[in-house]
């Protein structure tokens, strides 16, 4: 899996389950059929947000991004259907192009995000395993602290 494709399969997920939030509150408020359409859509697009996240700042790090880009991508994930009009402008860009950094360029020295993207690289199946226990981890402690409060 390139850059690229994981990054687009990121991005379509987060697109459909924006539309799987939306119809369970249009199931919830309009036809009046409770919480529970909600409380999937909301459940599902909360981890695949948060899993987007994550693979939104691996990617940035491949590609070296810059810290403008990725804020950008990161914000992609925040209004409703933006996160693949982010990737296809960045697709047009060739900013996905090429395949995972193992190593540092010649003569570089690599950073500490450089060097985590290595070992990420160097072992994709204990990485995605590890990437999602910490994305779960997450987001059942959100789930625990519940919708945030309005102020008064």
């Amino acid at each position: 899996m390139t850059p690229r494709s994981l990054f687009r399969a990121l991005a379509v997920a987060e697109l459909v389950t924006w539309t799987m939030l939306l119809v369970g509150m249009l199931m919830k408020y309009a036809l009046g059929l409770g919480d529970l359409p909600v409380r999937i859509g909301g459940s599902v697009h909360g981890f695949v947000f948060l899993a987007y996240l994550v693979v939104a700042t691996v990617v940035a790090v491949n590609q070296r991004w810059s810290f403008g880009t990725t804020a950008l991508g990161w914000a992609s994930a925040i209004v409703p259907y933006t996160t693949l009009p982010f990737e296809s402008g960045v697709a047009r860009r060739g900013m996905l192009e090429g395949p995972w950094r193992r190593s540092p360029d010649l003569g570089a020295r690599p950073g500490p995000l450089d060097r985590l993207l290595f070992a990420v690289v160097a072992h994709p199946f204990v990485a995605a395993l590890v990437g999602i226990v910490l994305v779960a981890v997450v987001f059942a402690v959100l789930l625990t602290l519940g919708p945030p409060v309005p102020s008064r």
